[in-house]
C-alpha cells in the first residue's frame, strides 16, 4: 500500500513520502497562481481552482488568500462562496456540497496525530520519513450548509446539509442537518 492510500484509509502514513510532496509542491504552485497580487479575471480563477482540487462545481467562488494541503482531496459543488483566509487541511478528503456559504477564516482540519506522545513521536524515523505520525479523518460539509467566520472543523466530522455554524466555534462532533449550532466546543442550540 503506498503511503497516499494509508493516508486516505485513515492510517500512520510518513508525510514526506515523495510522490506526497511531490502533490504538496504542485499544490504551492497552484496557490500561489491563485493568491498572486492584483486581480485575476474570474475564467483564470476557475481554471486555477479546477487544476488544485479534485471538483469543483459551477459557480464555485473563493476569495484569495485561500490555502491546502494537496487540493486534489477537495471537491466543491456549485454556488458555493468561500471568504478570504481559510485553510484547508485536505490530507484527506473535503467534500463540501452545494450552495455552502464559508466565512473569512475558517480553518478545515483532516490530520490529526495520535494523543500519546510516545505513540505520536517517531523516534526511530529514516532521513525520508516524518518524525512524527499522522493520521486523517474526512470532513464533509453537506448542502445548503453556513459556516461563520473563524469556526474550525476537526477531523472526522459531518455537518448534516442546512445548518449554520457560529462564528468562532469549534466543531469536534458531527452536527445533525437542519441545526443551528455554535460554541466551543460547538453545540445544537436549536433545530431550524
Amino acid at each position: 500500500m503506498t503511503e497516499k492510500e494509508k493516508m486516505l484509509n485513515g492510517e500512520n502514513y510518513n508525510a514526506r513520502d515523495p510522490e506526497l510532496l511531490k502533490m504538496a509542491q504542485e499544490a504551492r504552485y497552484y496557490m500561489d497562481e491563485f493568491n498572486k497580487p492584483g486581480s485575476n479575471p474570474e475564467a483564470d480563477k476557475t481554471s486555477i481552482l479546477k487544476n488544485l482540487c479534485e471538483f469543483v462545481g459551477d459557480n464555485v467562488w473563493i476569495e484569495k488568500p485561500f490555502f491546502c494541503d494537496y487540493g486534489k482531496n477537495i471537491s466543491i459543488g456549485k454556488n458555493t462562496f468561500i471568504n478570504f483566509n481559510c485553510v484547508f487541511l485536505d490530507t484527506n478528503k473535503i467534500v463540501i456540497g452545494e450552495n455552502v456559504l464559508i466565512a473569512p477564516s475558517v480553518q478545515i482540519y483532516t490530520a490529526t496525530h495520535p494523543l500519546k506522545a510516545v505513540e505520536r513521536i517517531n523516534s526511530n524515523h529514516k532521513a525520508n520519513e516524518a518524525p512524527y505520525r499522522t493520521l486523517t479523518k474526512p470532513v464533509t460539509i453537506d448542502d445548503n450548509v453556513w459556516i461563520g467566520g473563524n469556526a474550525i472543523i476537526l477531523p472526522g466530522i459531518s455537518i448534516g446539509k442546512n445548518s449554520v455554524i457560529g462564528a468562532g466555534s469549534v466543531v469536534t462532533k458531527s452536527i445533525p442537518e437542519n441545526s443551528l449550532a455554535m460554541g466551543n466546543p460547538c453545540r445544537v442550540i436549536e433545530e431550524i
